[in-house]
């Protein structure tokens, strides 16, 4: 049974979302402050945490950086704020998913399931005598093993999404992918959003990339290529 951790200043949010999460066979446990959720989450394990944006004490934006420096648990952030640079912010600091508020219950289960079943898909890490995985373009190092990527031998901090992006591109460089093979190999197939959730993270990439960026090329009218 997934444990997610519900952070929302209000009572009536957080009653909901547990209804429906409940019927779904999670587990919810529930914070009305960041502070709290930072709190619980050091002493307990979450499958996911649901914050919200707007609270006081501690907004939700402070609380997942705090959360991210003792968990990869996954986030999905709810505000009624709309605007880009929110959503961008939100994912610079690794959150997996944007909903607006007001949402439909139905569809914010939708997104819970898809992020969760993302996360259990995912690979584990390799242990024992597994060979180190290093490629190396110019200036640019990805080390998949290690999960950690480097430019002039300076360790680059991505987040997960960042990560997860760029390796499945460099795996498969020089070779044009179109958004869709993007979003169902990266997201899921079962992936719950827009194509503009693509771009975003592409624009993010780059940014973490720098003078690295230019790998990443866009492909007018198709999608993206990493070209080495």
């Amino acid at each position: 049974m997934p444990k997610i951790l519900v952070v929302d200043d209000e009572a009536g949010i957080r009653t909901l979302i547990k209804k429906y999460a409940t019927f779904e066979g999670h587990e919810i446990l529930e914070a009305d402050n960041g502070m709290e959720a930072i709190e619980m989450c050091r002493n307990d394990e979450f499958d996911m945490v649901i914050m919200d944006v707007m609270m006081p004490e501690l907004d939700g934006f402070s609380a997942v950086r705090e959360i991210k420096k003792i968990s990869d648990v996954p986030v999905i952030m709810l505000s009624a704020r709309t605007e880009e640079y929110d959503k961008i912010h939100g994912f610079e600091i690794g959150v997996d998913d944007y909903v607006e508020k007001p949402f439909s219950p139905k569809e914010l289960m939708l997104r819970i399931n898809a992020v969760l079943r993302r996360y259990a898909a995912q690979p584990k890490a390799a242990t024992g005598d597994s060979a180190h995985e290093v490629l190396t373009f110019g200036k640019l190092k990805i080390d998949f093993t290690g999960r950690y990527v480097y430019i002039n031998d300076e360790k680059v901090e991505l987040t997960p999404k960042e990560y997860d992006l760029l390796f499945y591109m460099v795996r498969n460089r020089n070779i044009a992918l179109t958004r869709t093979m993007i979003l169902d190999n990266v997201w899921g197939y079962d992936f719950y959003g827009d194509e503009r959730t693509l771009d975003t993270h592409i624009k993010l990439l780059r940014k973490s990339l720098g003078e690295c960026s230019s790998y990443l090329v866009t492909l007018r009218g198709v999608g993206y290529r990493f070209e080495a």
